[in-house]
């Protein structure tokens, strides 16, 4: 039985292939479900999984991610808000608004839900950084202001990045919790 991963993203089924080689297959699923407003990632993925396994049909289990950006002097902002952030008002203006700011600690997050006929399970991977001024020419979103240990995301390559992501410290622990389940 293969997992079906929610997204649009190739990626991310990519990075999650990696996390689940030996433990299951990952097949990618696109599938347009609703993405309820909320403050947290946990409610927002584990509504979209909840309703792709309801309305996929079938016994696979599927897995959905939501994820974001969170800046400290910002309150947080954008946080489960960055993708609506970057299609609007982009990542330079972001880095505009807190560029002035003493405090650039921020971090990227992402909740993984899992859902199948016995409920859903949630997983959270965190990365903490700097924001900083855009940089680099790899990755999406916002890697080019996000700078871990000297350099940002979109200045490393994709196993470097995926090395240390939030996603991939998320995928982690999806792996460990789905091998003891079957175990």
């Amino acid at each position: 039985m293969a997992i079906r991963f929610v997204t649009g993203n190739e990626g991310k089924v990519r990075e999650a292939r990696a996390y689940l080689e030996g433990v299951e297959p990952v097949e990618q699923l696109e599938y347009d479900y609703t993405e309820v407003q909320s403050d947290s990632l946990a409610a927002i993925a584990t509504y979209g999984a909840r309703e792709a396994f309801a309305e996929l049909g079938s016994d696979e289990p599927v897995l959905v991610d939501d994820g974001g950006l969170f800046v400290d002097a910002l309150g947080g902002f954008p946080g489960p808000y960055s993708a609506y952030v970057e299609d609007t008002v982009g990542v330079e203006r972001l880095w505009r608004l807190a560029k002035g700011e003493e405090n650039r600690r921020v971090h990227f997050r992402t909740v993984l839900a899992y859902a199948d006929g016995d409920g859903t399970e949630t997983f959270e991977g965190a990365v903490a950084g700097t924001l900083v001024a855009p940089r680099g020419d790899g990755g999406f979103g916002y890697d080019p202001i996000f700078e871990y240990n000297g350099q940002t995301f979109a200045e490393m390559n994709t196993d470097e990045k995926n090395a240390i992501s939030h996603r991939g410290r998320a995928l982690a622990k999806f792996a460990e919790w789905y091998a003891e389940r079957d175990a």
